[in-house]
């Protein structure tokens, strides 16, 4: 039965995993074997601190665990003679001969934000930074990953070592971009927690709606970017976006797992802590004036959590945030949330006459979402029998089960308000 104190212990290790692979990788500089290394002494740790305790100076244990991980890695495989010797020069002797891992003073630098920036180098692929930061920034397994991402082990093990293998090929080192280098590097990071997020609010392909733990390991993350970059708004509005976004996942699914949409969900079910905290932070983060995408949806959640139902949202403060929104790039997903907004202020039909441009941009065309805002908007104007035709395209075309079922629900409602032999009205 797993406690409060092995829960404690576990975010523990999540916390200290970057900062100890940080240490290794600026002391050894090696950082496919340094990462490895780790997972080992974080293995040691699981098994060792629910019987032992907690050391009184837990990430100078780990450092010491892993280092010697390390060492006796190199050591044992003769192909690596040489690495070994130049590891052992460039090594102090008490390191290699090791003391007890409770004295080994902890004042090495926290590197956590630097090996952020080495997971998300522009040479990997998405995917690949993905799984790296969620291995060695966030202390997840691969078999966790794996699971996560509902992929197999092996599968998700080749992806996190060709991750690795390209930044050993890459020749990068453990060290912070500087200048325009450092804000389009720090914007894939922030780019790689808000894809982490959203495959934890809503799976692409799952029987599942959401994966709490991927939503909830991108808030712990990016709560360590703000801490890491006090200074960035558009670190603080992703963190507000997703404290905002994450608190309605209660309501978003009903006692069987089904769909429920934001304007059928009990708000009574949001995590009003979560609501409190989001709106405090990006409340005091946009009158700083250097406004992002991050921010404006930040503060479009704001305004859905704030009001009590649909009909009390403020949808003209929504649209011109969306408007603005808009100006930062075209993004068809945005234009798809926008001409909902126009069909709240101004009527569906309004709305409609949006989605008929997205329709020829390739990114959204066959997108279902892009059915099923027209489904709804057409359900709205009465178009019962077109909308419930949108429905079903919809439905086909979504990867995941929850989505498909509401979707093909709502076609199967407006299909039964028809008489036998009648069409739908």
């Amino acid at each position: 039965m797993t406690t409060a104190a092995d829960h404690a212990a576990e975010d523990l290790l999540r916390e200290l995993a970057p900062q100890v692979l940080g240490t290794l990788v600026r002391r050894y500089g090696v950082f496919d074997a340094c990462e490895d290394a780790v997972q080992e002494a974080l293995l040691a740790a699981t098994l060792q601190w629910p019987e032992a305790g907690v050391p009184d100076n837990p990430r100078g244990w780990l450092v010491t665990v892993a280092s010697r991980k390390l060492v006796d890695r190199i050591r044992s495989d003769s192909a690596r003679r040489r690495r070994e010797d130049a590891l052992a020069l460039a090594t102090p002797r008490a390191e290699l001969l090791g003391h007890a891992a409770d004295t080994v003073p902890d004042a090495d630098r926290d590197d956590s934000l630097a090996l952020l920036f080495l997971c998300c180098h522009p040479a990997l692929s998405p995917a690949g930074r993905i799984a790296l930061t969620l291995r060695a920034v966030g202390g997840l397994t691969t078999v966790q990953i794996a699971a996560a991402f509902l992929v197999p082990e092996a599968t998700m093990a080749q992806r996190i070592s060709r991750a690795k293998q390209t930044v050993k090929a890459s020749g990068t080192s453990l060290a912070m971009p500087e200048g325009a280098d450092l804000a389009e590097r720090l914007a894939e990071v922030r780019h790689v927690l808000y894809l982490v997020f959203n495959e934890g609010y809503t799976t692409t392909g799952s029987a599942d709606l959401t994966a709490p733990e991927l939503s909830t390991e991108a808030i712990r993350l990016t709560r360590m970017l703000h801490r890491l970059v006090p200074d960035d708004t558009e670190t603080a509005g992703l963190l507000a976006l997703m404290l905002l976004t994450d608190a309605r996942r209660p309501a978003r699914t009903g006692p069987s797992g089904e769909l429920v949409p934001l304007a059928e969900q009990d708000r009574s079910r949001w995590d009003r802590r979560l609501v409190t905290e989001g709106v405090g932070l990006i409340s005091r983060t946009l009158p700083r004036g250097r406004v992002g995408p991050y921010q404006l949806q930040a503060a479009i959640a704001a305004v859905h959590d704030e009001a009590e139902d649909t009909d009390a949202t403020d949808w003209p403060q929504i649209l011109a945030l969306y408007e603005l929104l808009e100006r930062f790039g075209p993004n068809p997903m945005v234009t798809l949330n926008r001409a909902v907004a126009v069909a709240m202020v101004h009527g569906p039909a309004t709305g409609l006459g949006l989605l008929t441009a997205l329709e020829t941009d390739h990114r959204l065309a066959r997108h279902h979402r892009l059915l099923a805002t027209r489904a709804h908007l057409l359900e709205l104007l009465g178009e019962h029998e077109a909308a419930a035709a949108s429905y079903r395209e919809a439905a086909r075309r979504t990867t995941s089960t929850p989505e498909r079922r509401h979707l093909s629900t709502r076609a199967h409602r407006l299909e039964a308000r028809a008489q036998p032999g009648e069409k739908c009205r």
